[in-house]
């Protein structure tokens, strides 16, 4: 019973993270299509630069989303190496959607506002949002720091868990798995 109970718990907290992560990306995907097309109509740029300087835009907002609200309970003792694993993760998020509309429209030909706004925003961006997902909650926002440790200076996990915004329920269940 307890051990349903811990499950019931995790997918709890992780509801909770994908609505939090869904809703920042919501957000930063209507800042992503208002640049990109802005870019194209009314600035008159090129398909894969529009898209490359509307995902930069996105990135920033996103950034932001997740740092102060979706992982807002993580450790932030480490942020330039969170803002560094950001932009690193990031970046090849960018590279998967805008690869996906230089694909579309360049290899493909298929070069309407229709097509590459389907081709960057729903297939590449699509396809980048979950590595996104995976990535973040498991390399940029993580609730474990890593030390040294052993002989061949290997990393080991040393448990560090942050338990604000959590509930008494939700913390009592934390320690019961780490004492297991």
């Amino acid at each position: 019973m307890g051990e349903r109970h811990a499950l019931r718990s995790r997918l709890l907290r992780l509801r909770r993270e994908l609505a939090r992560f869904g809703t920042v990306g919501a957000l930063g995907f209507l800042v992503n299509v208002a640049v990109f097309n802005l870019c194209i109509h009314s600035l008159g740029l090129a398909p894969v630069r529009s898209g490359v300087m509307a995902t930069a835009v996105a990135i920033g907002t996103n950034y932001l989303g997740n740092r102060y609200w979706t992982y807002r309970h993580t450790d932030k003792s480490r942020m330039h190496r969170e803002a560094g694993l950001f932009t690193l993760f990031s970046g090849i998020g960018l590279v998967i959607e805008n690869g996906a509309l230089a694909v579309s429209h360049y290899g493909l030909g298929l070069t309407s506002p229709l097509a590459d706004n389907i081709a960057k925003n729903v297939v590449g961006l699509g396809v980048a949002t979950v590595f996104r997902f995976w990535a973040y909650r498991t390399w940029v926002f993580r609730g474990e720091r890593r030390a040294s440790g052993g002989r061949e200076g290997r990393t080991a996990s040393i448990p560090r868990r942050r338990l604000v915004g959590l509930t008494a329920e939700e913390e009592r269940e934390d320690r019961r798995a780490l004492l297991k």
